[in-house]
């Protein structure tokens, strides 16, 4: 197996199940959000403050652009499908797995959580999640080599879903 890239909205799991799966599989765990601040010497939100949307996307692209490994779980932002040059990169190094997550599983999981001080990339003045899905699904769709609905699974069946995807799929 080689790597595998997670992409996904935020709250889908990426990081979480992302630590998991690298642990049940032998592999390096890279969180590339952690990536982006240990570049940027702050956090997401402030890099978002500072730079303004475009600039941080602008960040996240490089950072993703210049990856490399081997045998790591990837766990990416859920902006990082707004770089063509970084998810070129991140397709040359794996599978990229897409984890879907509907809009009222979202919101649940983002429910008492101030997605600004997260970090989320929202490129419109007062957009909605609902927006931000819509807006990113299809972006995702176009990247993934595999998608893994995680709506009604916790987080030990998303692990093996994916694990299980990845040793028996055929990928385009």
């Amino acid at each position: 197996m080689e790597n595998i890239i997670l992409i996904g909205m935020p709250a889908s799991g990426k990081s979480t199940a992302g630590v998991l799966l690298a642990k049940k599989l032998g592999y390096g765990f890279i969180d590339t959000d952690l990536l982006i601040q240990k570049r940027e010497g702050s956090l997401l939100c402030d890099i978002l403050s500072a730079r303004g949307i475009e600039g941080f996307i602008s960040v996240e692209e490089a950072v993703n652009a210049e990856v490399t490994a081997d045998r790591c779980v990837i766990a990416t932002g859920g902006s990082v499908v707004y770089g063509a040059k970084a998810m070129q990169n991140l397709k040359s190094l794996g599978k990229v797995i897409y984890l879907k997550v509907g809009l009222s599983s979202l919101e649940n999981r983002l429910r008492n959580e101030d997605i600004f001080a997260r970090g989320v990339v929202m490129r419109k003045r007062g957009e909605t999640l609902a927006e931000l899905l819509d807006e990113r699904a299809p972006l995702y769709e176009k990247y993934a080599d595999l998608t893994i609905d995680c709506d009604k699974l916790n987080l030990v069946q998303t692990v093996n879903a994916i694990i299980s995807a990845v040793k028996n799929c055929q990928y385009r």
